[in-house]
């Protein structure tokens, strides 16, 4: 399947709307054109600086705005994060990502974001980060330093944006991708589902992410997690077939997209998940915590994978090619 940057909405509300089995069936089929069918790529998450963060994004327990009771916690020291690095390495990962809870990175802080990416870079690890919006600058410098991704989740619809956040635009969010983009880096983003949204906006936040000039290379399909303090606390739950044929669309019109399930999968039977593997899922989080959210546990995944038949993928990156490029520069 040739890959398009020109999809309309009318095409994706077509695909999206097609009987449940029959999407599936296809996600599944374009799935195997690109991908090892039986490969999970598993990245580990790690909050470096929680809460407090100035953003009102209603979905969150990190925003300054609420009181969902979280306690705010300062940046933690680089070796602790080498640690936990270190930790996800042995337990499969493939993909180390850092995130902390800020409007965007100040300048004093870029240091130290830069000191993390080199050391958890020399591990084999290939490295994620997402610290809110960035400049062009700070872009080149992550680069520079050995970021593989750049995570900046689109969220939501252009048109659904402004119920759930005000502190930054949806412009905003695409001007960080662009940034990124240009950079060299590479872009992970997504967005959240069951946010109160209705279907097309669903089918809009997929219609913005495959129109980008180049398609993410990581797409998370997060499924909201409800907090107690937020605005979205007691917002009603999403049927899970909505999230699968979210997923099964966005690997249709991404087919060489890693599609990654993210937050809200603790919550998933074990068959629910094996649906969204059927349709085109390819990569998870794995771990006890996303950021500040439960999720599945390093040893329930093992058991879900040994079941379905699944194998994590390996590292893409080794420590002998990494000295081999240190001494190449």
């Amino acid at each position: 399947m040739n890959l398009r940057n020109d999809w309309a909405r009318d095409e994706i509300q077509a695909l999206y709307e097609q009987p449940f089995l029959d999407l599936v069936f296809e996600a599944q089929r374009i799935h195997r054109e690109n991908f090892n069918a039986n490969t999970i790529q598993v990245s580990t998450l790690l909050s470096i600086k929680t809460g407090k963060c100035p953003e009102d994004c209603k979905y969150c327990s990190q925003s300054a705005h609420y009181d969902s009771n979280l306690e705010a916690e300062k940046r933690i020291a680089v070796d602790k994060v080498i640690s936990e690095a270190k930790e996800a390495l042995e337990s499969g990962s493939s993909r180390f990502c850092m995130g902390a809870a800020w409007r965007n990175p100040h300048e004093r802080d870029m240091p130290y974001v830069l000191e993390m990416v080199r050391e958890v870079k020399a591990l084999g690890l290939e490295t994620c980060m997402t610290l809110g919006m960035l400049n062009e600058s700070q872009a080149v410098r992550l680069k520079d330093a050995g970021l593989d991704y750049y995570n900046h989740n689109l969220d939501t619809s252009r048109e659904y944006y402004s119920h759930i956040i005000s502190t930054r635009t949806f412009d905003d969010r695409l001007d960080t991708l662009e940034y990124v983009r240009g950079a060299g880096m590479k872009v992970c983003s997504g967005g959240i589902v069951g946010l109160g949204e209705n279907r097309n906006d669903r089918i809009g936040l997929l219609q913005e992410l495959a129109t980008l000039p180049i398609h993410p290379e990581s797409v998370p399909i997060n499924m909201l997690v409800p907090i107690d303090g937020t605005p979205l606390a007691n917002v009603e739950k999403l049927d899970v077939t909505e999230w699968i044929r979210t997923i099964a669309v966005a690997r249709i019109i991404m087919p060489k997209s890693y599609i990654r399930l993210s937050a809200g999968r603790e919550s998933l039977s074990d068959s629910d998940q094996a649906l969204a593997f059927m349709a085109g899922a390819n990569s998870l989080f794995s771990g006890e915590k996303l950021l500040t959210t439960p999720n599945a546990g390093e040893g329930k995944d093992r058991q879900l994978f040994d079941k379905l038949g699944l194998v994590a993928e390996k590292a893409k990156l080794n420590v002998a090619q990494l000295s081999v490029d240190a001494m190449a520069s």
